[in-house]
């Protein structure tokens, strides 16, 4: 199987939770320029450097954000294809078996057909591999 898609979004709700403390710092360290008695050029320079910063700051807790939407993202598509995998291996297993029901049952003078011969030679792929995703089988 892959991709362990739960701990995928474990990360995704942690870069998450990351981007928004990092956007609350950069909220904090503005509000403690601000807040600090003291005027002057160097002052001034001190909170329009500290404003610098914190625009950084959301920057990077934008970045988290844009990580967690597009692992987000791949988590669904990791699940649409693992379900696609299961799907795909149910239905090759109900196809084959019916193939070797219809073979048990026409007896030994009788030739399957063509359909059931490809079924019948299906060698599967292991369960929850990729390789399901390309198997051809009649029916399928």
């Amino acid at each position: 199987m892959y991709g362990d898609t739960a701990a995928s979004r474990k990360r995704v709700a942690q870069l998450r939770e990351q981007g928004g403390d990092i956007r609350a710092m950069a909220d904090r360290l503005v509000a403690q320029a601000e807040s600090v008695p003291w005027s002057g050029r160097a002052a001034d320079s001190m909170r329009s450097r500290i404003k610098e910063r914190a625009s950084h700051l959301r920057a990077a807790a934008g970045h988290h954000d844009t990580a967690a939407d597009s692992l987000a993202r791949h988590a669904t598509e990791v699940d649409a294809l693992k379900d696609a995998i299961e799907t795909i291996s149910h239905k090759a297993g109900a196809l084959t078996a019916d193939a070797r029901t219809r073979a048990a049952q026409a007896g030994p003078t009788s030739a399957p057909s063509r359909e059931d011969e490809v079924l019948l030679a299906f060698t599967p792929p292991p369960a929850g591999h990729k390789d399901w995703l390309t198997a051809e089988l009649p029916g399928l």
